[in-house]
């Protein structure tokens, strides 16, 4: 009996070790929770920064899968609804929070988005995953101190919930009228390229 115990502990050992590295390079998922600008309104399908960014994740080791829960309109409210139950199911190692255009858009309380981004971070934080918050700004038409408000919500989210933040998704994009398509609105398929290298330097440190 005491003869055998090796060759036992041996084999657990072994099957202890194809487990882990099974799990090691297993998929991990990143779960993406946005509105029109994340879920290709007005695009191609396969042609928005999501979709070019799950393409990139493709290279890296271990893999990553990307799971795209944004609906075009959504508000912070509504990303807050949806959010448990997408973490439950898909239990991402990331969540890419990008939220909060639509509730300025639409006038709606500054201290609601707030809390609603808080809420989503501490969620995701809790279910834990890695949370980076995608920081919007409002043209100048809605007023300096509007605009000023809006933008300081997400570093101050970010700061209180110890979430990474892209400041401007749409830096370099804003300004320049050819990468929009005709509402003005939303950026072009051009433009897809860029919001994902404005995405990518806040993200990399999270996939480690």
């Amino acid at each position: 009996m005491l003869a055998a115990a090796p060759s036992l502990t041996a084999g657990g050992a072994r099957t202890a070790a194809a487990q882990g590295a099974a799990a090691a390079s297993a998929p991990r998922t990143l779960l993406v929770l946005g509105d029109s600008l994340s879920a290709e309104y007005g695009l191609r399908r396969g042609s928005g920064w999501v979709a070019l960014m799950g393409e990139r994740l493709t290279t890296q080791r271990p893999p990553w899968q990307v799971v795209n829960a944004s609906i075009s309109g959504e508000t912070s409210a509504g990303g807050r609804t949806r959010l448990n139950e997408l973490l439950a199911r898909h239990r991402p190692a990331v969540v890419v929070i990008e939220l909060g255009g639509n509730d300025a858009l639409r006038g709606l309380d500054l201290a609601a988005l707030e809390s609603n981004l808080a809420s989503m971070a501490q969620m995701s934080r809790r279910a834990g995953a890695r949370v980076l918050l995608l920081g919007m700004a409002m043209p100048p038409n809605y007023g300096r101190a509007y605009a000023e408000a809006f933008s300081a919500v997400f570093k101050r989210v970010a700061d209180q919930e110890k979430a990474a933040l892209v400041p401007f998704f749409l830096d370099g994009i804003g300004e320049r009228l050819e990468l929009f398509q005709a509402d003005r609105i939303h950026p072009n398929e051009t433009a897809q390229a860029r919001m994902l290298d404005n995405v990518w330097p806040a993200l990399k440190p999270l996939l480690r």
